[in-house]
């Protein structure tokens, strides 16, 4: 066995991913046998240490190929995080800590989600947004106590998604000269050589994106090519810089170099002529030499030493700017401001109306003075989405005169996907970021793929979605949400609301703010809205209550955002006809159900009817109401009035349907929805396994 002791670490990485991948008998063997050198490389330069991993200013490292994982388990257990052997014997195996792509929060050391490909590139580029903001709002001469990097490994596949170009090219016109990619050119994807689709000149994208570059030339290069590849793109700080990596895929296998060896176990007799080819007994599992452990040991006291001088020079800041290192206290330990609460708006009916993007502006203005933490911005549409604040300042190089470093409100551009991975990336850093982002309802369909990540990360983040039905008018059936809100709503550890009036608007963002482990997203209308009697913050956030009572109701209809009021309007006119009608506004399916049973059925009860209104796909509306009056179409261009008369969403409509649902319903015996012979929520990820 060869005594260089780097070789030997990074031989032992590459022994102890190729076991677990066997031990699985599933898994991607190809990626970390090419990419354990270029990982011990990075970890060697990197400041961060096991026994304080969740250290503010250590560096950040995202693996976007994350079906390379094998990689990242094997050295984070040879670094001291919280692995064993065992755990690596474990991988991909029920409740383990090391899953078949990387998570987070549930394996040890592990930064962000990864494992859709382009999705951890694009997290990297908001964490090092985040750690630029974060040391411009809190770094003084002679106190450099954010100086971070990130750096982050992607694939052939990762440059291929589209996310990857919109982040990259924000990345280049923010100048984040704290970022770090390697992209290791493998030419081999799933279907075979990337000659078959993917022939581009990266380098040059990235140059045109304006990002320095290193061109490594030498192909699978040693430790030394690359320490020094690192400490030349650590020396650049106007700008992110991009590394390409020639590797061979799987090398030191018998299938190095082709797509075989990508995602599936090496043959059993290919692991021995790997092992044996690199000194290690080849009839032996998951060997670790006492030099690497002692090693790796060495190597954790030197880093555990740039955390004491850390928290010295955090001492010293301390002393020198003592309400500011309150502020990151705070801020670490996950505490808002006290009070913040009191300066949620809340509205009497008397108020005007406005369309609920006015009153979430109205809300963003209250709170951002009050929570420095408040951070985000809108893919190009702050006119539309009402997302930037009075006297905000942008996020901006200062050399462009656009703003500073030091700025909350981002300019994403037109790139919903790389804005939805960007704020995980941004939450995902810490310092209890809270980080919206604001587009067109319809238009967080264009990031399905981040907000589902958002949602498994438990990352709480918010999304600002306006224009949120056919009430948006003349843009027609492709701006116009129908299905949006049930596809969100069906993602498990995603807080939707759909706020009728001013006073649930305030609770959504009660409720959005004050998440420790669940993404909202906000649902709000172009048009005005009434401020409507019966409501208020306290009832809305519980998701869903009793706006207008009715004693002994004949029916009761149950509504969300601009439908509410009509409902209100319906009640009024069944009223007349003698017809008594309970109103129920449910801003929030989610927040409803993690209330009592007793509360839930004393809003929602047995023995009367339930009719549901809503101005688009009625899907998932049976969990509440025994009939469903929406939208199964696309909608139509023309004034938002004529669409909703036209569709019947009038008073006389929904009090016509109103009477059909009690007439049908008349005599039987009828359970209120909510009653199932078990609570569908009550397997909950995040309480089970793990």
């Amino acid at each position: 066995m060869t005594k260089d002791i780097d070789q030997l670490s990074i031989n032992t990485i590459k022994t102890l991913a190729v076991d677990s991948v066997s031990a699985a008998n599933s898994g991607h063997p190809g990626a970390p046998l090419a990419l354990a050198t270029l990982a011990h490389a990075i970890f060697q330069k990197t400041k961060f240490t096991p026994n304080h991993p969740k250290w503010p200013n250590r560096d950040r490292f995202v693996l976007s190929n994350g079906h390379a994982c094998a990689l990242l388990y094997s050295i984070l257990f040879l670094y001291g995080f919280d692995y064993t052997l065992d755990d690596l014997k474990n991988f991909r195996q029920l409740n383990s800590k090391t899953p078949g792509h990387p998570e987070t929060p549930h394996c040890p050391g592990v930064e962000v989600t990864t494992g859709p490909l382009g999705q951890g590139i694009a997290n990297a580029v908001g964490i090092a947004l985040a750690q630029k903001q974060f040391a411009a709002t809190y770094n003084k001469p002679d106190y450099p106590i954010a100086d971070a990097r990130t750096f982050c490994i992607v694939g052939d596949g990762c440059l291929m998604e589209g996310i990857s170009s919109e982040a990259s090219s924000l990345a280049g016109h923010l100048q984040l000269g704290n970022l770090t990619v390697f992209w290791d050119s493998n030419k081999i994807s799933i279907d075979g050589s990337t000659d078959l689709a993917f022939t581009e000149d990266v380098p040059e994208r990235y140059r045109a994106y304006g990002w320095h570059v290193i061109d490594v030339d030498e192909e699978n290069p040693s430790l030394s090519t690359l320490s020094k590849a690192i400490d030349e793109a650590s020396k650049v700080t106007d700008k992110p810089t991009f590394v390409k990596i020639k590797t061979t895929i799987g090398i030191g296998s018998e299938q190095a170099g082709t797509a075989a060896v990508h995602g599936a176990p090496l043959k059993p007799d290919d692991v021995k002529h790997l092992k044996k080819a690199i000194g290690f007994d080849p009839e032996q599992s998951f060997v670790v030499p006492s030099e690497v452990t002692d090693y790796f040991k060495k190597s954790v006291e030197s880093k555990d030493k740039q955390y004491v001088e850390w928290q010295k020079l955090f001492k010293d800041y301390s002393h020198h700017y003592p309400e500011l290192a309150e502020e990151i206290n705070r801020r670490e330990d996950g505490r808002l401001p006290p009070d913040w609460e009191r300066f949620l708006p809340s509205y009497k009916p008397s108020d005007k109306a406005a369309a609920t993007r006015k009153l979430s502006e109205t809300v963003l203005g209250a709170l951002t003075p009050v929570i420095p933490e408040l951070i985000g911005g809108a893919a190009d549409l702050t006119p539309s989405t009402l997302t930037r604040t009075q006297n905000a300042v942008d996020f901006q190089p200062p050399s462009t005169g656009l703003g500073d470093y030091s700025g909350r409100y981002i300019r994403f551009g037109v790139r919903e996907h790389a804005m939805g991975a960007m704020m995980n990336g941004i939450a995902a850093f810490g310092s209890n970021f809270k980080v919206f982002g604001g587009t067109f309802l319809n238009f967080v369909s264009y990031a399905a793929g981040a907000v589902r990540l958002s949602a498994i990360s438990q990352l709480p983040i918010i999304w600002v979605g306006t224009h949120d039905s056919v009430g948006l008018g003349e843009d027609g059936p492709t701006h116009q949400p129908i299905e949006t809100l049930a596809h969100l709503r069906a993602i498990p550890n995603l807080s939707v609301w759909r706020p009728a009036d001013g006073n649930e608007v305030s609770a959504a963002y009660k409720a959005a703010i004050s998440s420790v482990s669940t993404p909202h997203v906000l649902a709000l209308t172009r048009q005005g809205v009434p401020h409507l009697e019966g409501s208020s913050i306290e009832k809305a956030s519980k998701g869903g209550y009793v706006l207008v009572e009715a004693q002994d109701p004949d029916i009761i209809l149950v509504s969300s955002g601009s439908e509410v009021s009509i409902a209100v309007e319906a009640a009024k006119l069944l009223g007349k006809n003698g017809t008594r009608a309970r109103v129920v506004s449910m801003p929030s399916f989610f927040a409803f159900d993690q209330q009592s049973e007793k509360y839930r059925f004393s809003v929602l009860p047995d023995g009367v009817p339930i009719l549901s209104i809503e101005v688009m796909s009625p899907f998932g509306w049976s969990n509440y109401s025994h009939v469903q009056f929406g939208v199964s179409r696309f909608g139509f261009s023309a004034k938002y009035t004529d669409i909703y008369d036209y569709l019947e969403f009038t008073p006389e409509g929904i009090s016509s349907r109103a009477n059909k649902t009690i007439d049908f319903y008349k005599g039987s015996k009828l359970l209120s929805p909510l009653s199932k012979p078990f609570y569908p929520q009550s397997f909950d990820l995040f309480t089970h396994g793990r």
